[in-house]
């Protein structure tokens, strides 16, 4: 400290201490579940960086570091005591957990049911217990969207998509622990107060260091397979940026709060960073920085359709023998096909959220930085690799046709 000449500061020593020195506001002390995933683990860092206790509750450690206020509790969601202690003393659950997004978890049905809905449950009854008064549930446009064109939706025009049709375990489990949430909301807890809930709908994320998304696509197109490209040109979508999905989940925490006159409170968002695109259109700089030309060899969605449910009944039939590998489902196909976009001007009035501009080539980028030098075969192989596979696809597609697969033709000719 430097002193000083005037020694105003002595003089005014003893008047201070006699003055009652204001309150300090109590630690706000946080739970994320699914905090060791990506979007889990960058709002957690987010959180304990404004001055937030957060704890962050997976099954899995995160792969990063832990920042300075941040704990880690490593447990299943669906773990009743673990739960339990975690959420002793939590102002707000972020619950994130979930499984059966993509891949090969999507057929795993048992286990998507009792994460998705039997945890999300659990996580109602155990914040209404512990007297949590706010819980944001993370869920997905997919709840809305099942195959059915969306163009601009929003949340008081567009309902759920009905339970029995959709065609994959998550996004109908999602849709029912959606509901579940809302419903949970203005539940009174023990000794006074009220449970305030609200639910946040986010397409898919990008962002530096994702795991999911992008290592995927890239793996498909080092296969070949984007060499194909099916759908419309015109087919539009959503996508959100993780820091733009964190910001919305901070507000909400603010919305169902007395501050903000709990403004959230039992609602839903649909939250994206405010454009629509088409996908092929979009990861275009994905194909150049890894070298690859344009998808130039168009095929009919329906025959990818067809393609994708033979693979996913082929896929559970042989799981109990060997493992078959499953590179698009027929909800991933519909996602690609068919246009879904919707609306933030909700999130936008209700939480004063404004996306920040995010560039897809800068994810990319990013990736490239940190992905190890890729090897590249021989092109001419793969290329027949790719004609051998189309072939294949068009017999299984001849087989299904005269199979008279009715319900699996009724459902390509929506697409």
């Amino acid at each position: 400290m430097k002193p000083n000449p005037t020694g105003k500061a002595a003089d005014q020593a003893p008047q201070q201490k006699t003055q009652a020195k204001p309150e300090k506001a109590p630690r706000q002390k946080v739970l994320v579940t699914g905090g060791g995933g990506y979007l889990g683990f960058t709002l957690g860092s987010s959180l304990a960086r404004s001055g937030t206790s957060v704890i962050l509750l997976d099954l899995h450690r995160p792969q990063w570091t832990l920042p300075s206020g941040t704990e880690f509790i490593q447990a299943d969601v669906r773990d009743e005591e673990t739960l339990y202690r975690a959420f002793e003393g939590v102002d707000c659950v972020f619950h994130m957990a979930s499984y059966g997004m993509s891949g090969e978890e999507k057929l795993q049905k048992e286990q998507i049911e009792s994460i998705n809905v039997g945890g999300t449950k659990l996580v109602i009854d155990v914040c209404v217990r512990r007297r949590v008064p706010r819980l944001i549930y993370t869920s997905t446009v997919n709840v809305a969207f099942g195959g059915k064109p969306i163009e601009q939706g929003d949340e008081d025009s567009v309902p759920y998509f009905p339970l029995d049709k959709h065609v994959d375990h998550y996004s109908r489990t999602k849709a029912i622990a959606d509901q579940l949430t809302l419903m949970a909301n203005g539940t009174p807890l023990p000794g006074g107060g009220t449970l305030r809930t609200c639910v946040l709908r986010p397409p898919g994320i990008y962002g530096p260091e994702e795991q999911r998304h992008l290592p995927r696509v890239v793996s498909h197109l080092k296969k070949m397979l984007f060499m194909v490209r099916f759908g419309d040109r015109r087919t539009r979508m959503n996508w959100v940026h993780v820091h733009n999905l964190v910001q919305a989940h901070m507000l909400a925490a603010e919305a169902l709060t007395a501050a903000k006159g709990y403004v959230a409170s039992g609602q839903a968002y649909y939250i994206n960073d405010g454009d629509s695109i088409n996908l092929f259109e979009w990861i275009a700089p994905l194909f150049e920085k890894l070298g690859y030309s344009q998808p130039w060899i168009q095929v009919p969605t329906s025959w990818i359709y067809l393609t994708a449910s033979v693979m996913e009944h082929v896929h559970l039939a042989l799981r109990p023998i060997c493992s078959v590998p499953l590179l698009l489902t027929r909800s991933e196909v519909c996602s690609v096909a068919v246009t879904h976009t919707f609306q933030i001007a909700k999130a936008r009035a209700q939480l004063g959220y404004a996306p920040d501009k995010f560039s897809f080539s800068d994810a990319v980028e990013r990736y490239m930085q940190s992905s190890a030098p890729r090897q590249r075969g021989s092109t001419t192989r793969a290329l027949l690799r790719l004609l051998l596979g189309l072939l294949l696809l068009g017999l299984l597609a001849l087989a299904l046709h005269y199979l008279c697969l009715q319900p699996l033709r009724a459902a390509t000719e929506r697409l």
